[in-house]
């Protein structure tokens, strides 16, 4: 279970292709410390294990056995060598809730179509299909690329946002531009009260 609240930007080492999955490897510092073998990461919003660890410096190289499912449901497939990506450790027991709850389980992939500065800001408005915008609602919470952020409106077919300088400045945001996929997940809560509504039914 993740909070939303990235830790670190990481930077993509290398992205090679094996038999059983593909082997994605990221430079990190500050999520690196006490991060063991079998850990879990949150990579751009992606729940991954850690499969191998390598002291390069002050940083470490965290190795990541991507599978061909995880792969095509995620924007990882379009990341390259040298990009930025989010990484969150998970949430202790006696740890803060900064964010909402995130299981790190992706929904679906949606694609910027709107992303301008306005003042000091930034707004960013991000198309998705509709088995993800049936959660989302006007300031309810949605992890994007692991991100916690706060719905500032709802279309048919899009939801926008609202990103502070903060997050625009340590997040793989900073990167990202129109067109650009992104990865989605919807509060686990709506996803509850809607099972739970839908067996009242029956």
């Amino acid at each position: 279970m993740f909070t939303g609240i990235v830790e670190e930007a990481g930077v993509v080492k290398s992205i090679k292709p094996t038999a059983r999955a593909i082997q994605l490897t990221i430079r990190a510092q500050a999520i690196a410390r006490g991060v063991k073998l079998g850990a879990s990461v949150a990579v751009n919003g992606c729940c991954l294990t850690v499969v191998k660890i390598s002291a390069v410096g002050k940083a470490k190289l965290l190795q990541f056995d991507v599978l061909q499912e995880s792969w095509q449901r995620t924007n990882l497939q379009f990341a390259k060598a040298g990009a930025i990506v989010n990484l969150e450790r998970p949430l202790r027991a006696d740890g803060e809730l900064g964010g909402h709850f995130v299981t790190g389980h992706v929904d679906g992939v949606g694609k910027i179509i709107r992303w301008e500065r306005s003042g000091k800001d930034h707004i960013l408005e991000i198309a998705a299909s509709a088995d993800v915008l049936r959660y989302v609602v006007f300031k309810g919470s949605i992890a994007v690329d692991g991100i916690s952020l706060t719905v500032a409106g709802v279309t048919k077919n899009s939801f926008k946002l609202w990103i502070i300088p903060h997050t625009f400045a340590i997040t793989a945001l900073r990167e990202r531009q129109v067109g650009d996929a992104v990865n989605l997940e919807a509060d686990l809560l709506g996803k509850y009260v809607e099972r739970f509504l839908a067996a009242r039914k029956r």
